[in-house]
């Protein structure tokens, strides 16, 4: 904590996706600037680290969006927060099934965190994969953006509406004390809420004044230069204003107000805001399907049981169980949310098969 006191000893009170801010991307003090969150040594999984199957999905994917567009002899996939870089491995070995496509493919992959870099540069070879700091500087097309658990890594504002007056939820640090309390909130701050429905009701409001922001690039660039974005991630799409800000540390839920800076901090991704969001940059929505619905229409269930034939029965066992907690409606399957964005000249959807 003597970091954080030291950094924030001018700025006591500041806004919640500040303090966010800070403490996940700052060069000096923040999480994923200076530690490896995933696997077993870390604190947390994602999908991609759960099974190479999630990848090939992700692939087949892309190479129906591919095809749906005209099959460009140029095509960027842009992955965003790609992690430790499981899935760009696995995209890659899959997509050299399909060489026409493998050709046609140029891979970025955007990355804040110096850290999580240099991990993805030593595991990641390959000619065809290059990093960018900046989405502007992506000048051709079609492109396609892919983000797992990207959503819910990025700073969020959280309001409170009590008896229609709106309140901002602030943190103030003093010593090793970290405390979260709402004030009155400016009006400039409410004006950003006025065209999304959430506002219409009581309760706490979560807001992703970050995460738009960072999507305006990608939003600008599906509208000029063709193509889409997919993003999976943990969420919901029923209208209900509840605080959904939680920590992590070491694989288990940790008070928000310890470990700072050294836990992972995030949130449910509201997809009904984000949709609203799309719409309101001209952008088409599909509708938004779970994690599950999502693979299975991939054919995750097909693709295992052609990998169960060549498995013994204890490799057997460890696939199913993989894929069991990426489908299963209580583990991941219907917990995480999927949400397709394209340019509206592109007829593809989700509803594959």
């Amino acid at each position: 904590m003597n970091k954080i006191n030291k950094y924030f000893r001018e700025n006591k009170i500041i806004p919640l996706d500040s303090f966010l801010d800070k403490i996940l991307y700052d060069k000096d003090i923040g999480y994923y600037q200076n530690k490896n969150p995933f696997g077993k040594k870390g604190d947390f999984v994602t999908a991609p680290n759960i099974s190479n199957l999630f990848g090939e999905m992700i692939t087949i994917w892309f190479v129906s969006f591919w095809k749906k567009l005209n099959k460009p002899k140029k095509i960027n996939f842009i992955e965003m927060g790609p992690g430790n870089g499981d899935l760009c491995l696995t995209f890659l070995k899959t997509l050299k099934n399909f060489p026409e496509v493998y050709n046609s493919t140029n891979i970025i992959l955007y990355e804040k965190s110096k850290n999580l870099k240099k991990i993805q540069k030593n595991r990641i070879l390959s000619k065809k994969v290059s990093w960018f700091q900046k989405l502007s500087k992506i000048k051709n097309g079609p492109v396609v953006f892919f983000g797992n658990e990207f959503l819910d890594a990025l700073p969020i504002k959280q309001f409170k509406k009590i008896n229609g007056t709106i309140f901002e939820k602030y943190v103030k640090i003093r010593k090793k004390n970290v405390n979260f309390f709402f004030k009155k909130s400016f009006k400039k701050e409410i004006r950003k809420l006025k065209n999304y429905r959430t506002i219409k009701n009581e309760g706490i409001i979560e807001y992703p004044e970050y995460g738009f922001k960072e999507l305006e690039v990608v939003c600008n660039k599906i509208k000029k230069l063709n193509g889409g974005a997919l993003f999976i991630d943990y969420g919901y799409i029923n209208e209900h204003n509840i605080d959904t800000l939680q920590s992590v540390f070491k694989h288990k839920y940790n008070d928000i107000g310890k470990n700072i800076g050294k836990a992972d901090i995030t949130y449910l991704v509201n997809f009904n805001l984000y949709k609203e969001y799309f719409n309101m940059k001209n952008l088409k929505v599909d509708k938004i399907i779970s994690q599950s619905e999502f693979l299975q229409k991939m054919g995750i269930r097909e693709r295992f049981k052609i990998l169960s034939n060549k498995l013994n029965d204890k490799e057997k066992s460890n696939l199913y169980t993989r894929i069991k907690r990426l489908l299963h409606p209580q583990m991941m399957g219907q917990k995480f949310k999927v949400i397709f964005i394209k340019n509206k000249k592109c007829n593809f959807n989700l509803e594959l098969k």
